[in-house]
């Protein structure tokens, strides 16, 4: 028998994380790093990754990164060139680079819808069959987080017009599943978080537009996610203490789900 504290360590474990400059990615690559995981960061942006860089060294946690692009296959093939390069193996994959964007459903620009599409779930796909491959599959162990949405559970409204971004988190949903049936039998666990509304870059417009009060008076715990609130689910999915579980999509959202799904 293993101690709890043990089954939450991430000592010598080798973890990529996308879109892990800021926001809700750099929140889950402090969690893994706290952990004792050892860490590579991508986004578009090197400036960004250096501020991000910076950030956790400040917090004690080092960290490498690469600057890529999820949305052009060459980039996605770079990266795992270079984060196997830097780790030797890639024991978590966190998909966490995403985009959005908004516009009612009967003037939504096709390239649009096919920027959110590529980026969303198709980088999603690319990325994990080719860490799988060259990986996990040989090493016949791997932890798979994909970050998917409360708007991939649900309808797009009139207020938030985002049909793209909605129907690709919806499909980041059923490619967990799958994936996490299709690579069970190589040790790979493959789990999804579906955050409801966090401050971000993203969501910034959002909630200037629509306030903090409306966002959060249908949410039972009355308030949107913090800088914290995704860490402990992620380390869960991360580590041996969800050995056992895959396949699940977790909904961090204050309990807004739960209260929509009974009404």
């Amino acid at each position: 028998m293993v101690s709890l504290k043990s089954l939450f360590d991430l000592s010598g474990k080798k973890a990529l994380v996308t879109g892990g400059s800021r926001g809700l990615g750099l929140q889950i690559a402090e969690a893994l790093g706290e952990q004792g995981a050892e860490l590579v960061l991508s986004s578009r942006k090197a400036s960004d990754l250096e501020k991000a860089q910076a950030h956790l060294a400040g917090r004690g946690i080092s960290a490498k990164w690469i600057a890529a692009d999820n949305s052009r296959d060459d980039d996605i093939s770079r990266l795992v060139d270079d984060a196997l390069g830097k780790l030797g193996r890639i024991d978590i994959l966190v998909n966490n680079a995403g985009a959005t964007w908004g516009a009612p459903t009967e003037d939504h620009p096709i390239d649009a819808w096919d920027k959110v599409m590529t980026l969303n779930i198709r980088s999603l796909f690319l990325l994990s069959q080719q860490i799988g491959k060259r990986s996990m599959i040989p090493n016949r162990y791997g932890r798979i987080i994909n970050l998917a949405s409360i708007a991939g559970l649900l309808g797009s409204t009139s207020t938030t017009q985002t049909i793209a971004y909605n129907t690709s988190k919806g499909a980041v949903v059923n490619f967990t599943r799958a994936l996490a049936g299709s690579w069970g039998r190589y040790g790979i666990t493959v789990n999804a978080l579906a955050p409801g509304m966090f401050p971000s870059k993203m969501t910034k417009g959002t909630i200037e537009q629509v306030g903090m009060e409306k966002l959060t008076a249908g949410v039972p715990l009355q308030r949107i996610g913090d800088e914290d609130d995704l860490k402990g689910a992620a380390v869960l999915f991360a580590s041996e203490a969800g050995k056992h579980i895959t396949g699940q999509i977790l909904c961090v959202d204050g309990g807004l789900t739960a209260v929509l799904s009974s009404s």
